[in-house]
């Protein structure tokens, strides 16, 4: 008889445990946090987007001035098998550029299928003591550090640079190398030319043609064509892709243009 009384006791202390068990599980359920609303985690998400797209990004940069830099780089060890003639021919062939030789009428370069063209059997190295007298490196991206491949072409008469994305000041104030004997500058459509690149050219004495078309960074072209030829009088200057407007209406606007044109009437100034 106690033996079943203790053992019903037993079970009904077992049934009380339940629902306070129970109680302790849905409390602690309720107290885990709660999921972020849709609007957190699409943030979050773009946000590591983002993350893996900028590091993208600077590698391609990385990458792409790598490339800029192998492209330009200074043609020495060619130099040192077949002398400083044949370093600048096989650079501008490199570049896809084109080029004459002194005395002749003949022009070389790169075809249409980007091959060495009339060079595809290396002839230009029979030309070790020839000088180029025109080169042609328009829509190229030769920089101011691929100038040095060309800078011992003392006889070089033409140079032209149109198109260029990393043609700047700095290679316009290296060109003071060919001030004796330049006489024709295209540097056409170079975006990051600037007034102070375009003063630099005071140097070029014999230049008889400058094309200084479409320059963007250019805000005064009319001016600043002025001020080139009272700089370079000998020169014919063609500049094509510009409103030139020499009569301004003076309101605040344009009394703003006339005081930037004055700084840059200064700067041609200071140079000459």
């Amino acid at each position: 008889m106690a033996a079943n009384m203790s053992a019903c006791l037993l079970a009904l202390h077992r049934c009380c445990q339940y629902p306070a068990l129970a109680l302790v599980a849905r409390r602690q359920w309720s107290s885990s946090p709660a999921p972020p609303p849709l609007h957190r985690r699409l943030l979050l998400f773009l946000t590591q987007q983002y993350s893996d797209i900028e590091m993208l990004i600077s590698w391609s940069s990385r990458r792409t001035r790598k490339q800029l830099h192998k492209k330009n780089v200074y043609y020495g060890y060619t130099e040192s098998f077949y002398g400083r003639d044949v370093a600048s021919a096989y650079f501008v062939l490199r570049m896809k550029g084109t080029f004459r030789y002194v005395g002749q009428s003949e022009w070389y370069g790169a075809d249409q299928r980007n091959k060495l063209g009339l060079f595809e059997d290396w002839e230009f190295l029979n030309y070790k003591e020839r000088q180029l007298e025109e080169v042609d490196l328009s829509d190229t991206e030769i920089n101011y550090t691929g100038l040095s491949n060309i800078e011992v072409q003392r006889s070089l008469k033409t140079l032209k640079v149109s198109h260029c994305p990393e043609v700047d000041d700095w290679f316009l104030e290296k060109l003071h190398i060919f001030e004796d004997t330049l006489e024709e500058l295209d540097i056409s459509h170079c975006p990051r030319i600037t007034i102070g690149g375009l003063a630099a050219l005071r140097n070029l004495k014999g230049l008889k043609r400058l094309n200084v078309s479409s320059l963007a960074k250019i805000s005064n072209p009319g001016l600043v064509i002025i001020l080139l030829e009272e700089m370079l009088p000998q020169c014919d200057i063609t500049a094509t892709g510009y409103k030139l407007d020499l009569d301004p209406v003076m309101d605040n606007e344009e009394e703003e243009e006339e005081e930037e044109m004055e700084k840059e009437k200064n700067l041609f100034q200071r140079w000459r």
